[in-house]
């Protein structure tokens, strides 16, 4: 191990993990209301919205990542009326493509998760809920919704930590996240042991503080 040429290149891909931590954030962030969005989809008695949010869920979850990302940067770029309309000023970015890309997927896993959590709910506490005179939104938001959160915690950590490793898959799509820093550098100086694993051990980290976080939330909000 050469520390001098770890020293050396480092602040580089310390740098380049704000965008991976910019990724994970946004990612994860859009993924929950998509998430919730579709569980209660899934949810419901109508037999087309489930099978919309059930096919959702399982074209997202059963191809992998990286075929989506590059469908959504690549393929995407080549339907004309999609280039001619005012989507593509979005869709023709590569950050963009990206934060889409791994929000509908962490959106399909965290969709599953809260369909989960909803459907462990004892129906005696919306039944109480609902001869207190709550209507069906309060009951939601009031119950449902903070039972299913608490629920889904330790579930949902894990997908945290899956959204924060698949957002290496960005580098594919030109974007110098920490994984594409850490290529560039590699491309440049042939020295791949060294430079993966700071690379893996900034991963390491940020997986870690997610671990922590994730059980200190169980601890104060779990049952």
């Amino acid at each position: 191990m050469d520390l001098e040429f770890i020293s050396e290149h480092f602040p580089r891909l310390l740098k380049a993990t704000k965008l991976t931590i910019e990724l994970t954030s946004l990612s994860l962030f859009f993924g929950v209301f998509v998430g919730v969005f579709f569980a209660i989809l899934r949810t419901s008695k109508n037999k087309i919205l489930f099978f919309i949010s059930y096919y959702y869920s399982y074209i997202f979850r059963g191809t992998p990542l990286l075929v989506q990302i590059f469908i959504i940067y690549f393929g995407l770029g080549q339907v004309e009326w999609i280039r001619e309309s005012f989507l593509w000023v979005f869709l023709k970015e590569p950050y963009s493509c990206a934060i889409l890309a791994f929000t509908l997927n962490t959106g399909a896993y965290s969709s599953e998760i809260f369909r989960s959590a909803f459907e462990t709910i004892n129906k005696g506490v919306v039944e109480a809920a609902e001869s207190l005179g709550l209507n069906k939104i309060n009951t939601f938001f009031k119950i449902k919704l903070p039972i299913a959160i608490r629920q889904s915690l330790p579930a949902y950590g894990n997908e945290m930590i899956l959204m924060l490793k698949g957002t290496s898959l960005a580098s594919t799509v030109t974007l110098l996240d920490l994984t594409g820093v850490a290529k560039h550098i590699i491309s440049t100086t042939f020295r791949p042991v060294e430079v993966f694993i700071v690379a893996g051990s900034i991963y390491l980290l940020m997986t870690f503080i997610i671990h922590n976080v994730i059980k200190l939330l169980e601890k104060k909000y779990g049952y």
